[in-house]
Order: C-alpha cells, then sequence, then structure tokens
C-alpha cells in the first residue's frame, strides 16, 4: 500500500484512507446511508469517495459523509468499504470494512381517519374497518373503548348504564397484513353495549343499567347501576378487571319504604365507580352519579378531535324521584344524565344519552308518573391506533 505523501506509480500523491462509520438504513426502500470519516489528507483540489457494498459490489460516489447506496435488495444483510478518489486520478486504498445494515421496506399502514399530530400518526377508527399494513413492520399503541351500556327501564327509579370496557395496550407488534377492526355500539336501553375487538384484543361492552321494578345491573367493562322500587334495593352488576369498575346500588328511604325519596344506582366508569342511590327522605331523592371517565389519553382525543373534554369510558346517572327536583348527575366526560322528576309538577329533566364514540353509558330513566322505559343508550366505542413518525 503507497504511504501517505508518497507517489503513485501514475506520479502523484496518494490520499489517505477514509475510517468508515456506521451506516444506517434511512426511511426508503431498497437503500443504507453510508457514514465515514473523510480522508486526513487529500492534496490539492478537490476529492470525492466511493462507496461498494459487499456482497454485490454496488458502488455510490459523493464529496461528503454520507453517501446513500441505493439499488439494493431489502432484507438481504451488507457490508460497505470507501475509499478516497483525488482529482489527480489517484485513489486511497478501501477502508476496512463497516459493521452490517439490512435495507427494508418503510412502515407504510392505512385505515380508519388518519392524523398526524405530536410526533405521531393516529388512526382513528369510529366504525367497523380494517387497518392495513402494505410494508414494513412496527409495534404501535392500540386504545380499544367497547360501547357502554344503556339506561335501564321499569317502572320504578331506573340505574345508569355502564361505560364500555376500556384496554390498552402500549407495544402490538404488527406486519404486512390486513387487521380487523369492530367499534362496538352503544347498548339501546336496558341492553348491554357490544364489545370492541381488533390485534386479538377485546375491551368488553359496558353493562345495562338495573331496571326500577326488579332486576340489578349488567356486568360489562363496567357495570350498570342498580336500580329501586318501593323498598327493594337492586345491586349494580360488576367491572371487569383491568377495564372499568363497578356499578352503584340503588337507594330507598329505610323509613318510610314506600315514599319517593329513593334514587338509584349510576354505572360504572373507567376511573371510579357508579354512586350509590340516596337513602334519604322523600324531600330530597337522588340519583346515584356515573362513574368518572379517564383522561389519561386525552391527547389522542385532542388529536384525533375525538371524545368529550378527553375523557372516555363515564357511566350514566342513576334516576331519582323527589320533590326537590335534585340531579341525578351523569358521568362526566359523556356519560348520560339521570332522569329527574318532580312529583308537584309531574315531570323534570329527562335522562340523557351516552355520548357517540365515547364508551359511556346511558342515563337511567325514571318510570313513576310519567312513562315506563325512557332510558336512554349508551355511547358507541372507538378504536385508535398510534405510532411514532
Amino acid at each position: 500500500m503507497p504511504i501517505l505523501g508518497s507517489y503513485s506509480s501514475q506520479g502523484g500523491r496518494v490520499p489517505s484512507v477514509p475510517v468508515i462509520g456506521t451506516p444506517q438504513v434511512p426511511a426508503v426502500t431498497q437503500a443504507v446511508d453510508v457514514y465515514f470519516t473523510a480522508s486526513s489528507y487529500v492534496g490539492k483540489g478537490t476529492v470525492t469517495y466511493t462507496v461498494t457494498s459487499s456482497p454485490g459490489g454496488i458502488t455510490a460516489t459523493g464529496s461528503s459523509s454520507p453517501i446513500r447506496v441505493t439499488g439494493l435488495t431489502n432484507g438481504t444483510s451488507y457490508t460497505f468499504t470507501v475509499r478516497a478518489n483525488a482529482n489527480n486520478g489517484i485513489s486511497s486504498s478501501a477502508s476496512s470494512a463497516s459493521t452490517s445494515a439490512t435495507p427494508a421496506a418503510p412502515f407504510s399502514a392505512t385505515g380508519g381517519t388518519e392524523v398526524t399530530s405530536g410526533g405521531f400518526k393516529y388512526h382513528t377508527f369510529t366504525a367497523n374497518g380494517t387497518f392495513t399494513v402494505s410494508s414494513g413492520s412496527k409495534n404501535v399503541e392500540v386504545l380499544l373503548i367497547a360501547g357502554g351500556g344503556g339506561g335501564g327501564g321499569g317502572s320504578g327509579k331506573s340505574g345508569g348504564g355502564g361505560a364500555g370496557g376500556l384496554l390498552y395496550s402500549s407495544s402490538v407488534a404488527v406486519t404486512t397484513s390486513a387487521y380487523p377492526i369492530v367499534v362496538g355500539a352503544g347498548g339501546d336501553r336496558t341492553n348491554q353495549g357490544s364489545d370492541s375487538t381488533g390485534f386479538s384484543l377485546t375491551a368488553v361492552k359496558g353493562g345495562f343499567g338495573g331496571s326500577g321494578d326488579g332486576s340489578n345491573g349488567g356486568s360489562g367493562g363496567s357495570g350498570g347501576g342498580g336500580g329501586t322500587y318501593s323498598n327493594h334495593v337492586f345491586q349494580g352488576g360488576a367491572g371487569t378487571a383491568g377495564q372499568g369498575n363497578s356499578g352503584g346500588r340503588g337507594g330507598v328511604n329505610i323509613s318510610a319504604p314506600y315514599a319517593n325519596g329513593e334514587g338509584a344506582g349510576g354505572g360504572g366508569g373507567s376511573g371510579g365507580a357508579g354512586g350509590d342511590g340516596g337513602s334519604v327522605s322523600e324531600s330530597v331523592g337522588v340519583g346515584g352519579a356515573g362513574g368518572i371517565g379517564t383522561n389519561a389519553y386525552s391527547t389522542w382525543a385532542s388529536a384525533t378531535s375525538s371524545g368529550s373534554g378527553g375523557r372516555y369510558a363515564a357511566g350514566g346517572g342513576g334516576a331519582y324521584y323527589g320533590l326537590n327536583n335534585n340531579t341525578g348527575l351523569g358521568g362526566d366526560g359523556g356519560g348520560g344524565n339521570g332522569a329527574q322528576t318532580n312529583v308537584n309538577i309531574g315531570g323534570g329533566r329527562g335522562p340523557s344519552a351516552g355520548t357517540a364514540n365515547t364508551g359511556s353509558g346511558g342515563g337511567g330513566g325514571q318510570g313513576n308518573y310519567v312513562s315506563v322505559n325512557q332510558s336512554k343508550a349508551g355511547g358507541s366505542g372507538i378504536v385508535i391506533v398510534r405510532y411514532a413518525v
């Protein structure tokens, strides 16, 4: 090998050997970026550098580091060398070989409503669809929320619906394939919601509210609230572990069993259990509050323009019946309010439904002196996939 400063047989000085660096795979297919430290001596004039792959002997030339080598085969492991080329036509010896690098197709996926925000790409499914990976592989984050349960029916004070189960996974491996997504529907009056599924994960449907005239709340992702009728107290449904909390119990006026100060339990949410109905005098009947939903995924809600106040999976409020027109509170962030009824005027504010695509429970209805089965439906669920870009 010629010595630095010596003359080659062509009569010119030989540039020093550049030092190879670590090659990196760029976000393009069939390519590798090769890094190196330039020659410490190149003589007078300009110098270029030639990178050569092994296997294949594919070359690329540039004036500085890095140099991108294209035309490689995805999935093949390559090493690279680099040499300096002086403008007098003399080249240095090749550097030592680099560490290996394997080109690959960049990750590409479609499905749902696609938004890029805050360094992440979000795929939001508000209805059934398919998450399709056309190239590459990646670990993605997945948020699934099932449909919320409907409020209870019947002729008494009905419990609020439970929230749909909320399930989060921080690392789901996906590769070139089509992944079906099912978004759970909200339960329509005295019915549970339906599950949300995707990537072999299942968020469990929210339970329905208890009927005022004879049933407990249904179990689910979060249990529906229990109803209350006359001197009977009905239990709220149990929640699914890790996906939500139990619904509250119905309340009853113990001192005057047939008085009107009875409140039904609110449905459970992901952030808290449903409230128990008030066991108080007839002048202050209060329905149980719905369980508060979670704001842990508020950035997801903000980025995708979904959710209510950044909260998901809130329980519906239980109905009540009393003289002072107090409120059967709904869960924060989309859970429906329970019915209010004032016996002096024969009515009050009606229950409200859970907000769509939040998985919130519907409000419980009041039967006596109003109408049977006025409870509202739960909110539909949502599935969101995100990954760093």
